[in-house]
């Protein structure tokens, strides 16, 4: 097989790194949503690094990654999702880790990569978004 045949399987580049990039909000978020004492820590941490309104923030930030990571699984409302988490990247890299090392940084980076690149993108194949709108072209409806 050439490399050049390997175009017809670009659909499906987005498949890994919905699911790479999901699993690790979701995993990297699971333990805030589901533990109040976990979001106080997360809270405490915003307000160290200088966020304002840091329950707010920290709230806002662990529930869109949360459901962010769910929605890339699915493989639904990719692009919007991506928008959240690209905004939610940035932030955290310039208030957390500027001047934060390399390896430290690296997490908030692939999560930012990621959503850029789900964002240019799209959900590609295996998505709920192209399972519905193939259900709802083939009963003839228009999206």
């Amino acid at each position: 097989m050439s490399l050049q045949a390997l175009s017809r399987y670009k659909e499906y580049a987005a498949l890994p790194i919905r699911i790479l990039v999901g699993i690790h909000l979701i995993a990297g978020t699971q333990d805030n949503v589901f533990s109040g004492d976990r979001m106080l820590e997360f809270e405490k941490f915003l307000a160290a690094n200088g966020m304002i309104f840091p329950l707010f923030s920290a709230i806002l930030s662990v529930y869109a990654q949360f459901i962010s990571g769910i929605l890339y699984v699915l493989g639904w409302k990719v692009r919007t999702a991506a928008i959240v988490m690209i905004i939610n990247f940035l932030v955290a890299i310039v208030l957390v880790h500027l001047g934060d090392s390399y390896s430290n940084t690296f997490p908030a980076i692939v999560m930012l990569s990621g959503s850029v690149f789900l964002l240019l993108n799209g959900s590609g194949a295996l998505a709920m978004d192209k399972l519905r709108f193939k259900a709802t072209t083939e009963k003839g409806r228009d999206l």
